[in-house]
């Protein structure tokens, strides 16, 4: 019989750890997982400490921590550099990018794993296919089509391609696999369609996969520059990213209030991925692509 301490131990048990070959690999694995924690949180770390110098102690001082934390200074640039408005327009953005993601994908995983009609595997195979062709190669085209519609100049195409997700899709449709047929089966005897199916059954049942996708969905909408910048640049709907590139390109900053911005910039993902770092790594787990 199995005690309950040992029930819960992963890969390594206390017994592993009582061999010096099995202490060795784990704390030189630990070491090697620690080194990697710090070269990738070093340039997160020395963005935002610089960021509170001048631009006079960022020149000449070499020291990573400031002499003064000047959070004033974050004040002034936010006001000067009009961030609430972008913050507007990337909110927008990330909104209806969520909708669409969630709507649209969501509809396309449930009829590819519960509704299965006429030619659904062919369909399936070429969603699978799309997970490997690169976003950038079909840029010029998806461009020219919608400055042909005259789309050009709004967030309408920037929600609708993220309603167009493979990723997205397949893991809705993963998720949608796991569903009880009989709960399907039993909708239909009363009578239900395939939409009444899909939003009193699939969607109560899939808060999870909803909040995964989500989560991904902010993030990528968040920080997406490529299309925004071509559809957005020049207009009043310039997002935060399409921003910090005007910024750089423009040269009107100095470095440490470009700094600034870019903490700007960097903060929703931040706060959103500490606040639901848990779940993203379970459900990724329980509802990720399977072979």
């Amino acid at each position: 019989m199995i005690k309950k301490s040992e029930s819960c131990t992963g890969v390594l048990r206390e017994f592993d750890m009582q061999r010096l070959n099995v202490r060795v690999i784990y704390t030189a694995i630990y070491i090697i997982c620690l080194l990697f924690m710090i070269v990738f949180f070093f340039p997160l770390v020395w963005v935002i400490l610089s960021s509170f110098k001048n631009i006079q102690e960022f020149v000449k001082d070499t020291s990573i921590l400031p002499k003064t934390y000047r959070f004033a200074a974050f004040a002034k640039t936010w006001k000067a550099l009009r961030f609430s408005h972008y913050y507007i327009n990337s909110g927008l953005s990330v909104l209806g990018s969520v909708v669409c993601a969630v709507l649209f994908n969501g509809l396309f995983g449930f009829v590819l794993a519960k509704v299965r009609p006429a030619g659904s595997k062919i369909i399936e195979a070429l969603v699978m296919w799309g997970l490997l062709i690169p976003t950038t190669t079909s840029i010029v085209p998806l461009f020219m089509n919608l400055a042909k519609l005259g789309l050009t100049g709004s967030f309408v195409p920037l929600w609708l391609s993220m309603g167009a997700n493979a990723f997205y899709v397949v893991l809705f449709r993963n998720f949608f696999d796991s569903l009880p047929q009989s709960y399907i089966e039993a909708a239909k005897i009363d009578g239900a369609s395939d939409i009444s199916i899909f939003m009193r059954i699939a969607v109560p049942l899939s808060k999870s996969i909803i909040m995964v996708v989500v989560l991904y969905a902010i993030t990528a909408a968040w920080s997406d520059f490529l299309l925004p910048f071509l559809l957005l640049q020049n207009t009043s709907f310039e997002t935060v990213m399409v921003k910090l590139f005007s910024l750089m390109r423009g040269a009107k900053i100095n470095d440490v209030e470009m700094l600034r911005a870019i903490v700007f910039a960097i903060i929703p993902p931040i706060i959103l991925f500490i606040l639901f770092q848990k779940q993203i790594t379970q459900v990724t787990i329980q509802s990720g692509i399977k072979g």
